[in-house]
This record gives C-alpha cells, structure tokens and sequence, in this order.
C-alpha cells in the first residue's frame, strides 16, 4: 500500500493525508461499540462551561473534566465501571501513524473520543494532563471536514487553520508537544461515513 500524502506542519508536527481511510469503516465501528459501554457525554469545564463537543474514553484511563479539574480516570464516573478497552485498530493506526512520523515506538493507553456536531467547536488549548510530554498525540479525523487550528507554545501565537477530512490523521510531539491547538466551529454538511457529525480519536500515553 502507498504511503499516505505526508506534510510537516512545523517541526515535531505531521499531517498524513487519508492514512487511516483504508480502516476507516472498522474504525466507525469501534467508535459505536464504545460509545454502547461509555456513552456520549457533554463534560463540564472547572469553571462550570458546558463543552460543545459530546466526549467518550477508551483504553487503561480516560480523561475527563468536572468542578474538581482536568485530570484522567481509571473509570468512568458516569457509570463506575472501567473504560472500555482501547480497540485493536486504533491501536494499529496511531502506532503506525507515529512511526511514520518520528516517533517510533508509541503505546499509547488513552483514547479520547470527541462527537462534533455543526456549531460544535474546541478552544485553543494545550494537551498537559499526561505525565509523560515525551510520547505525541495522535489525532484521527473521521466525517465530516473540519478546520484544525496549530499555533504555537503561547496561545497568543500565530495559529495555522488546516482543513482535515476523512481519514485525514494529524501526529505532534517532540518540539511541537505543547503548541495550543483547537478545532473552528464545526459547518453543517453530510457525510457518507458519519451523517451530519465529525469523529475525533486522540490518542495519547496517559501515565
């Protein structure tokens, strides 16, 4: 199989054009059988914001977010019960997407799965909750087309808007670990694979 279309956005950042396309029904299917344990769930930010963006977890711990803090989880607080298991083609897709990206030997234990739907937006941020800054984030994007936004280590940095689609997957670390990123609200649009809302996976090693 070819390699998928590869650009560095900045050093330590790799976007890989329609690299996970080829899986990208399995990865579908995935996303509903978690969802069936660990349901959609709009969290709550320290400050009592209700996020627009549905949230899910799968993998050894989950994050989330309420009054208390930002942190991860070993279960989910909704319903006791541990995360569901990080399923196997996730697991394939982000270590594979990784490695072509710099960053051999990723295992991450964590996946947070985001719900857009339009209006549906991220605000820039930094991934910090992790203990370990030296593994990446891999970010897999399934649906409808979104704009990314990259900036920099300050969040009063120049931000890069790039559009993602469909198996489109986005890997940072090194360098570029800490840059804020976020997600411009969502359009309205329907996609073949996903109806009327955009699928996010990101994966990352928790603890």
């Amino acid at each position: 199989m070819a390699e998928p279309p590869r650009e560095e956005l900045v050093p330590g950042a790799v976007l890989l054009r329609r690299a996970a396309l080829p899986v990208a029904a399995e990865l579908l299917q995935c996303i509903d059988e978690v969802v069936l344990q660990a349901p959609f769930r709009h969290m709550h930010t320290p400050g009592g914001h209700r996020m627009s963006v549905a949230m899910t977890n799968c993998g050894a711990c989950g994050w989330i977010t309420d009054a208390s803090g930002y942190r991860y989880s070993e279960v989910d607080p909704e319903t006791g019960e541990p995360w569901p298991a990080l399923p196997a083609a996730f697991l394939t897709v982000a270590t594979s997407a990784a490695s072509n990206a710099g960053f051999a030997g990723f295992q991450p234990d964590a996946c947070l799965v985001n719900c857009y739907v339009p209006g549906a937006r991220m605000t820039l941020h930094q991934d910090r909750n992790e203990a370990d800054f030296e593994q990446p984030i891999v970010s897999i994007s399934l649906g409808l087309p979104a704009d990314f936004q990259f900036g920099g280590l300050l969040r009063s940095d120049p931000v890069r808007r790039v559009r993602l689609g469909h198996g489109d997957v986005v890997v940072w670390g090194g360098p570029a670990r800490l840059r804020f990123h976020g997600v411009l609200p969502l359009k309205d649009g329907k996609h073949a694979a996903t109806g009327c809302v955009r699928y996010n996976l990101t994966l990352r090693t928790a603890r």
